[in-house]
């Protein structure tokens, strides 16, 4: 028994939390607050950053509040987290429920409740609560993400609160579980499927971006059609070069899907001009019923998995069209057009970009300095300490500035991963790859955006953007994760 409890002892959680990460943390809120600061400031106005009634006030309560609750996060054992993960994600569903009922409608989103003189976003919180849940379910005995059955029931607990908020009009905030399919990337998710996820965004971009171009040499067809049916014959063909042996199947779909193309394409453009693309959806169908014939033949899973990977590729390339036109919102769909260069909108939908890019681009190298920068402080650009925080770094510190930033969340993704990795236990690895996931998403689509390289989805850019909900959920999310680190050492759990 003595041995046992000194077995069960952790060492002092002061020698055992990792400092460097919470250093990190800790200079991208300075940095963070140093941004709102520039960003709501006016030029005139007196320099009272501490000023309660100021966005800058109001961040330093925001962030006292953070190390607060970080501090009571690692006094908790990790235990209770892992423990209570059903009932906190229950709770949150719950409240993700009732939301729309309580909130405002503030810009058309019904996610934000009032609570006295603050308003809180239950989206946020519920990231961490999803996170707990989906590590929990996972590192139960048995679990595997690569049976169906487990990963469906897995995929389930992140897709409720998706939709969920979805039901709130908060579209990128629902979009940031998507980031979850990481984690089960690095869990032994089925590679096919990350790439099947990869090669819908792929053929509505290329769809929907080349719709109307004219296929170069034939004016009968377009360009979009031509190159998202080449794709998929393509795809098709590496998956059978990559899940089947049998090299004879690969090079009859390679030579009939591509080969077909090819042959048609000359012949439309040198003989008699006509709409390829239907010479190339019947070779998709031909392909797909070939796959399926073999796939019964042969008993083999791997045709049948290969022929639905194309026959889900043909879905998504003709629903594009309908959900461009039925599904997204009209200002979504401006937006969509915007990033491809489809709308030139520099007074609507393409504002914000525009103005963020000219920030950006003006602050040169070494940037205009701290409160100089123009085009903040003049309020050309909207959301610039929330949502496009960014280009007040890119405008007053320039590209060094930009670059530092960046470096920093690098460095904390690493550090992330370096932990996950030595958890001893399941639950805490699948819970250190959730967090780096989301941050992840949220740094690449929020810079993404400004740069006008991704939809404008509005996400917040962790630990910079202004607002208590953001920047609590961040820290919530993170020292849990911490908490749990601090006791991997323990030998029982």
């Amino acid at each position: 028994m003595p041995n046992q409890i000194q077995n069960n002892r952790q060492p002092g959680l002061l020698r055992s939390v990792d400092w460097l990460t919470i250093l990190i943390y800790v200079v991208l809120m300075g940095l963070g607050w140093l941004s709102v600061c520039g960003a709501s400031y006016d030029f005139g106005q007196p320099l009272d950053f501490f000023d309660f009634s100021t966005r800058a006030g109001m961040q330093v309560v925001w962030i006292g509040s953070s190390l607060v609750i970080a501090l009571i996060l690692l006094s908790i054992d990790d235990r209770f987290m892992e423990w209570l993960s059903y009932f906190i994600y229950l709770l949150f569903i719950i409240v993700l429920i009732a939301t729309p009922f309580f909130a405002r409608d503030i810009k058309g989103s019904l996610s934000w409740i009032k609570i006295g003189a603050f308003s809180i976003q239950p989206a946020e919180f519920a990231k961490f609560a999803t996170a707990l849940c989906v590590a929990k379910v996972m590192s139960s005995n048995g679990f595997n993400v690569g049976r169906w059955r487990d990963f469906v029931i897995a995929a389930a607990v992140i897709v409720v609160p998706m939709l969920l908020i979805v039901l709130q009009k908060e579209t990128g905030s629902a979009l940031v579980y998507l980031s979850f399919f990481l984690m089960f990337y690095r869990e032994g998710m089925p590679g096919c499927l990350l790439f099947a996820a990869v090669s819908a965004v792929v053929y509505f971009v290329v769809g929907v971006r080349f719709a109307e171009v004219p296929l170069s040499g034939v004016p009968t067809a377009h360009l979009g059609p031509f190159l998202v049916l080449l794709l998929i014959q393509a795809f098709t063909a590496f998956l059978l070069w990559r899940y089947t042996e049998r090299r004879s199947v690969f090079r009859g779909v390679l030579a009939g899907g591509v080969g077909t193309t090819l042959v048609a394409y000359l012949f439309s453009r040198y003989v008699i001009p006509f709409d390829i693309v239907w010479v190339q959806l019947s070779a998709c169908i031909i392909i797909i019923l070939t796959l399926l014939y073999l796939a019964l033949r042969d008993r083999l899973m791997s045709y049948l998995y290969v022929a639905l990977f194309a026959l889900g590729s043909l879905g998504v390339h003709y629903s594009a069209d309908y959900a461009m036109n039925h599904i997204f919102e009209d200002h979504q769909r401006k937006r969509i057009q915007v990033l491809l260069g489809l709308l030139d909108d520099p007074q609507g939908k393409g504002y914000n970009v525009n103005q963020a890019k000219i920030a950006i681009g003006s602050g040169g190298l070494r940037g205009k300095g701290f409160l100089n920068g123009t085009q903040t402080k003049l309020k050309y650009v909207p959301e610039q300490d929330t949502d496009f925080i960014f280009c007040t770094v890119g405008e007053e510190e320039g590209f060094l500035g930009c670059a530092v930033v960046l470096f920093l969340f690098l460095a904390l993704i690493l550090r992330l991963i370096h932990l996950s990795e030595r958890q001893p236990f399941a639950f805490g690895r699948i819970y250190g790859y959730c967090v780096l996931s989301i941050f992840l998403f949220h740094v690449f689509i929020n810079v993404g955006m400004v740069l006008g390289l991704t939809p404008v989805i509005g996400i917040p850019l962790p630990f910079f953007s202004y607002g208590g909900s953001s920047l609590w959920g961040f820290t919530i999310l993170l020292f849990i994760f911490l908490r749990i680190d601090a006791a991997r050492n323990r030998m029982q759990r």
